[in-house]
């Protein structure tokens, strides 16, 4: 049986979206009258059609029936939690990597002064989540013993927790449970739960919220030439069985966030594609995270003109992907994405 995706389109921000929903000429992303969309994508491994929402109910019965089904997803209020509320977008989380071997500033933050100063910096300068991790999952990078991955992080998870919600980037399913009685607000594994089997069982144990990434293979292989058949489709399954594997084995709150994984087994087609087309992932029904800062992908489209920080391509991809709908970006530089997001915010307020 053929089966059919729905992907929001043609979306509007800010002033002008208010415009559309008072005239009901679009319909506003998880109730948020700032940012709306009034045409949908119907997508098939064989095709794809774009028609405006007033031609929903000129679609056959059955069609109708599962595209209706995904706009009730895509246009419902999402609660706030973990400091995150998603009635603003984009919200960002900070990260702070306690390693020596991280891509981008491994070793500039792995002593503890220095750790809670860039974590309290990152906090004033507007994120609403510090997401520390104590094992580089970069390309290329190999797993640590637990041991060591909870050392690096467990004096400064004890001192932050106190002060500011803390996210943890970890796959272990014993870090998982040491940080959450630590005080960690949310997990973030970037395996999808995939790495260590008991995960899953920490997280129902402790009712803790968490983002579900997608990832191909392990760091030490992910970029060693990944492929897909669909790569949006096909990450759109992994993440609709996943969700389904979850509440079979009791896992029932919503606290639950997407990450498609930007650069984790994918290359510069695969990326764009699913930035250009990261929309669909709003009919599953939770909130989108990207992490886009500093990524290879802006150092493969700006060739000669890539800078070590990456700002300007974190921040154009950031700005496209806010007005998306993508309700969480994970970066390093918050003070500077910040600036540029209040810059556009005003330049199309009125």
């Amino acid at each position: 049986m053929q089966r059919y995706y729905t992907r929001a389109c043609n979306f509007y921000y800010g002033a002008q979206s208010k415009i559309f929903v008072k005239k009901k000429k679009s319909l506003p992303l998880n109730g948020n009258k700032e940012i709306s969309f009034n045409q949908i994508e119907i997508i098939t491994r064989q095709s794809k059609k774009i028609i405006f929402i007033d031609q929903i109910n000129k679609l056959p019965k059955i069609l109708k029936k599962k595209i209706n089904s995904d706009l009730k997803k895509i246009i419902s209020k999402k609660k706030s939690f973990c400091n995150l509320k998603f009635n603003v977008i984009p919200n960002l989380m900070g990260i702070l990597n306690l390693t020596p071997d991280s891509f981008s500033d491994g070793g500039k933050f792995n002593k503890k002064d220095q750790a809670i100063q860039q974590a309290i910096k990152l906090f004033n300068s507007g994120a609403k989540l510090i997401d520390i991790g104590g094992e580089s999952t970069r390309p290329g990078s190999k797993s640590i013993n637990e041991n060591l991955e909870w050392r690096r992080i467990n004096k400064i998870l004890k001192i932050l927790t106190k002060k500011m919600p803390i996210s943890l980037d970890t796959r272990k399913s014993n870090i998982m449970k040491k940080g959450i009685k630590t005080g960690v607000k949310l997990i973030n594994d970037v395996s999808g739960l995939e790495y260590d089997p008991e995960t899953a069982n920490v997280l129902k144990q402790y009712n803790t919220p968490f983002v579900l990434q997608h990832s191909k293979g392990l760091p030490e292989n992910m970029q060693n030439n990944p492929t897909y058949k669909n790569e949006l489709l096909d990450i759109y399954d992994f993440f609709d069985n996943k969700l389904k594997f979850l509440r079979l084995i009791g896992i029932n709150h919503n606290k639950i966030i997407i990450d498609p994984g930007i650069g984790f087994g994918k290359n510069l087609k695969h990326n764009m594609n699913l930035m250009k087309n990261i929309s669909i992932f709003h009919s599953l029904g939770f909130p989108v995270l990207v992490g886009n800062s500093r990524k290879r992908f802006i150092k493969d489209i700006s060739k000669n003109n890539d800078s070590r920080l990456r700002i300007g391509g974190t921040l154009a991809s950031t700005i496209y992907l806010m007005t998306q709908g993508v309700q969480i970006l994970r970066v390093h530089d918050i003070n500077e994405i910040m600036q540029g997001i209040k810059v556009y915010k005003e330049i199309i307020k009125n």
